[in-house]
């Protein structure tokens, strides 16, 4: 047998595909209850609860009880992240099993991954925040510059809150869509927020996808200029 992390377990968590149509689920960002969940695997509950178990188990899964009622997530963004990057890898293969329809545009332009932004609206942040010397990338390491920190409080960004977390504060996450690099970690998350909260941008109900308002676009852009 060989020595270290075993991966074996972790592929068999992901590889059967009612739990992975859980963790796809889950990538959202929102706690699910095991019904939602049952119905997103296409199983019964009782098949449904033998599944969650296991995901907790394996640490992939974490549970949120409120009141009598209990709702799982994803463990951390480390999971989020490790998903996605598993979407991109799959797709770069070939491996695609999504059925094109109407949200198909949507979901390519902009949607969750976890809790910050992917998609092109993803792609096209982390760019424009390396073009103008926000964030300097080497491989597949991000680290914001003091001229990114000026830039982006001005914008709102509590950049004291952020660094007081214990979560990495620039983070790559490959995009399984674009194929490249979108921002993930505190920033990507706090930027994603600063969209919703200020009405710019809501998340579409059952759907991963971030919808922009005009305005918000107008912003968007003007605040990610790409040349």
């Amino acid at each position: 047998m060989a020595e270290g992390p075993d991966i074996a377990r972790i592929a068999s968590l992901i590889g059967d595909p009612a739990r992975s149509n859980m963790l796809l689920a889950l990538l959202g960002g929102r706690a699910l209850t095991a019904t939602e969940l049952a119905g997103a695997a296409g199983v019964t509950l009782q098949t449904a609860s033998s599944h969650l178990a296991k995901l907790e188990d394996g640490g992939l899964l974490c549970q949120r009880k409120q009141g009598r009622h209990r709702y799982f997530a994803l463990a951390d963004d480390h999971v989020g992240a490790m998903i996605e990057n598993l979407m991109g890898f799959a797709a770069s293969r070939g491996h695609l099993r999504h059925r094109v329809g109407p949200k198909e545009p949507a979901l390519r332009k902009a949607r969750i991954c976890y809790d910050h932004l992917a998609g092109d609206y993803g792609v096209r942040m982390l760019d424009s925040l390396i073009a103008q010397g926000a964030i300097e990338a080497s491989d597949d390491a991000l680290r914001l510059t003091d001229r990114g920190e000026s830039l982006l409080s001005g914008h709102g960004i509590d950049f004291a809150a952020l660094k007081a977390r214990r979560r990495p504060l620039c983070r790559a996450c490959l995009d399984w869509s674009e194929r490249r690099t979108h921002l993930a970690g505190s920033l990507g998350k706090a930027l994603l927020t600063h969209f919703l909260d200020r009405g710019e941008a809501r998340r579409v109900e059952g759907s991963r996808v971030v919808a922009f308002s005009p305005e918000g676009e107008r912003r968007f852009r003007a605040m990610f200029p790409i040349d």
